[in-house]
């Protein structure tokens, strides 16, 4: 067991140095961004256990020593990226994905404990490249080198932009990297969304016509019927966004509460999109006609009223946390084809047919992605659970399961017999 608070942090060697030097990214062997390489909670894992023995997949390692944080990791280029508070600082840090050894960690800002849920960050690290972008709670947006952990360039989505939340529990955003354009939502009345430079961190364009307050679900890039667009969602609206200009090309209400956090799902010019706070869920159409871009709502309901845990789209159906319970939905209809207890609220991550729910109260159960029926493979307990509510999602890569816990990361081998 590796205890991180001990470690003494040196500098890398030219040697260490050379022997990380990133590669282009590989989505196949990489979770480098919040829900995946494709934002749908999808991994492309196989050959994965079909079920678990009653103590669950093995433990390959763990470690301690990570300090506060509700952040996801992300894992690329053998490494893998988080970030936490550390006293009174926000720090990101870098370990290594085969024994999580660390190799860097960078002060970012502060840590923000004046805000809901002060016991750390909650954004999950953006990797391209040989950058790592980070959004804190109070609203610094950093560009690092994946290498070293040095620090190109910071921003303030408040305050140099004079960025608004939709309520008080801090920025949660995992921003899009989109080529040379960063996309983030500072929200508020100088526009909801922004695109910033790459290289600089400066803005290149911000929407205009969409001055929402920000929520706290991530954007998605699709190709909607020839036309890329960024899709976003507000606590009062869905939108489609030009990449080239920040100009919106369709736009409809759709009124949350409180918080709306779960990243839309779209398929086939439609999105769904669901929410907590006895919202519930919609389904959107997008048509074209004569160049321009209209959207209208397929259905309303409350079968469906994600909190945080994440929606994931398998086939026709979307698996999520309905409050204590799991569902399957069928996208077209919005009907609920079953509904079962499980292992209680949580988050979920898709792989090899199977769905990998986590308990916010601890507990990790495997369940077959059946659209008839909820078929269980097996559950086991996390040891040594923290006393906060385990919200960060469940990875799979490279054969593994990774558990963070506030100051600890547990990785499950998936693979035992190889």
């Amino acid at each position: 067991m590796m205890n991180l608070s001990d470690r003494t942090r040196s500098t890398l060697t030219l040697h260490s140095i050379l022997s990380l030097t990133l590669t282009t990214l590989c989505v196949a062997d990489s979770w480098p961004q919040w829900r995946g390489p494709n934002r749908d909670g999808k991994s492309a894992e196989t050959e994965l256990l079909k079920e678990w023995p009653a103590e669950g997949p093995p433990l390959a390692w763990r470690v301690d020593g990570l300090e506060e944080g509700y952040s996801t990791p992300s894992v690329a280029h053998g490494k893998i990226f988080g970030v936490s508070y550390r006293g009174a600082d926000e720090v990101a840090w870098a370990l290594k994905e085969t024994d999580g050894s660390p190799i860097w960690e960078s002060k970012t800002s502060p840590a923000e404990r004046d805000i809901g849920y002060s016991h750390g960050p909650r954004s999950t690290p953006t990797v391209d490249g040989n950058d790592v972008f980070t959004l804190g709670a109070g609203g610094h947006l950093t560009r690092l080198n994946a290498v070293t952990g040095a620090i190109h360039w910071q921003t303030h989505l408040q305050k140099d932009f004079g960025g608004k939340m939709m309520s008080e529990w801090g920025y949660s955003e995992s921003v899009l990297v989109d080529g040379n354009r960063i996309i983030c939502s500072p929200g508020g009345k100088k526009g909801t969304v922004i695109c910033l430079n790459r290289a600089t961190g400066k803005p290149i364009w911000r929407t205009q016509q969409l001055t929402d307050r920000a929520a706290y679900t991530s954007i998605i890039k699709e190709n909607v019927q020839g036309t890329e667009q960024y899709i976003t969602l507000t606590g009062k609206s869905l939108a489609g966004i030009d990449p080239s200009n920040g100009k919106l090309l369709w736009k409809i209400k759709r009124a949350g509460k409180t918080a709306v956090v779960p990243t839309p799902i779209y398929k086939d010019s439609q999105v769904f999109v669901t929410s907590g706070y006895n919202i519930g869920c919609n389904l959107f159409e997008i048509t074209r006609k004569q160049g321009s871009f209209t959207a209208k709502q397929t259905y309303a309901n409350k079968s469906l009223k994600n909190h945080h845990g994440g929606a994931i789209l398998v086939g026709d159906h979307i698996y999520a946390s309905n409050g204590p319970s799991i569902v399957c939905l069928e996208m077209a209809t919005g009907e609920i084809a079953w509904k079962e207890r499980s292992v209680g609220k949580g988050s979920l991550t898709y792989a090899d047919g199977h769905l990998y729910l986590r308990s916010e109260n601890g507990p990790i159960s495997l369940i077959e992605a059946n659209p008839n029926r909820y078929i269980e493979k097996g559950r086991f307990e996390q040891p040594d659970r923290s006393d906060r509510r385990s919200w960060p999602h469940p990875v799979v890569v490279n054969g593994h399961l990774l558990l963070r816990d506030q100051d600890k990361l547990f990785s499950y081998d998936l693979k035992p017999n190889r």
